[in-house]
This record gives structure tokens, sequence and C-alpha cells, in this order.
């Protein structure tokens, strides 16, 4: 089943399938590590809904939901 990244529970490990969005965004992701192919993992949500942090090649990131809707994820077992 295909996710966005803001989507994904807490503590839950996903792959990345896909960065979309304008090419800024895509490569700002793509230079924190955010490639296809990749595991992360939410580590915290905020109180306010926005940003999680992420945890991608032992680096904790912070995301804003509406950024990390541009990030297409699956489970491992898919």
């Amino acid at each position: 089943m295909m996710e966005t990244l803001d989507k994904i529970d807490l503590n839950k490990e996903v792959i990345i399938v896909k960065v979309k969005g304008l090419e800024e965004i895509k490569r700002r992701f793509l230079d924190l590590g955010f490639i296809p192919g990749e595991k992360v993992e939410c580590v915290l949500l905020s109180p306010f809904k926005s940003p999680h942090a992420y945890k991608i090649n032992n680096t904790v990131i912070a995301i804003r939901n509406k950024d990390a809707r541009n990030i297409e994820v699956k489970y491992e077992k898919d």
C-alpha cells in the first residue's frame, strides 16, 4: 500500500518510493538523504501535528507535514 511520509505512524519504518514536488524541494530532500530505496522511521510527532521528526541514515530530521506529503513511501511488507 502506497502512502505519503506524513501519514506513517510513530515508530514505523517505511521505504521511500518517490520524491515529488517542485524541483527545489526534490533537490533538498535528495540532499538530506531522502532517496528512493532508503528506509525512514517516524521518531517524533509534534504536539501541534507538524512537524514530525524522521530518522534516516542515523540522522533525525524534522519535516513539515505539507512537505512530507511530497515523499511517497511503502511499508516493507508490501
